[in-house]
């Protein structure tokens, strides 16, 4: 699926950058019993034993990173679903640039009168 593969991506993505600014977390994502796959499932299992529909982002994202801290974490199932991912996993286009055009100053023209 490829909301899933991006949903993936993301996540790498985000602990990737964590590991980048934390080097405990560097270590602790680096564990020979924990992987991406697992981390999914059990981001999977948290969200479908929550019963709720939607979640913010650092909510996923702190049980990606709960997932890696515990060493006795269960996983659960592998659960087939679909996720709906608001973000995109390619960086983000910038903007381009309107040229600006100098304001012209005219100088005001003596209107005569008609009376």
């Amino acid at each position: 699926m490829k909301a899933t593969e991006t949903f993936k991506k993301i996540i790498s993505d985000h602990l990737e950058r964590l590991s980048l600014n934390d080097s405990l977390f560097a270590q602790t994502i680096k564990k020979a019993n924990k992987n991406i796959d697992d981390c999914i499932t059990y981001i999977f299992n948290t969200v479908k034993d929550s019963g709720c529909n939607g979640f913010a982002d650092d909510e996923i994202f702190a049980m990606a990173v709960h997932y890696y801290d515990e060493d006795d974490i269960k996983v659960g199932e592998k659960i087939n679903c679909d996720v709906v991912v608001n973000h995109s996993s390619a960086k983000p286009k910038e903007a381009k640039k309107k040229e600006v055009k100098p304001i012209s100053k005219t100088e005001p023209r003596q209107q005569l009168s008609m009376f």
